[in-house]
């Protein structure tokens, strides 16, 4: 990992942004002292459709409505 400099950091910022979006960690000082790491992001994770169903009737059946409609709700919202 490269140590750079806060105003050469300032400086090149495009070029560093090149160079994180290939893979690198570059790790910015101000005074010698590390204050900020510039790094690719994390790889979203991506969810199968059949998984965040799933995930949802559990989540449907842990919550009810205890006998209250959805119009129910609405109407209470609106007084």
């Amino acid at each position: 990992m490269e140590t750079i400099g806060a105003y050469e950091a300032k400086t090149h910022l495009p070029k560093l942004l090149e160079r994180v979006s290939k893979g690198e960690r570059i790790t910015i000082t101000k005074h010698g002292v590390p204050v900020a790491v510039l790094q690719p992001p994390a790889p979203l994770r991506k969810t199968e459709p059949k998984q965040v169903i799933a995930e949802l009737r559990k989540f449907r059946n842990k919550h009810t409505l205890n006998g209250l409609s959805i119009r129910d709700m609405i109407e209470e919202g609106r007084r």
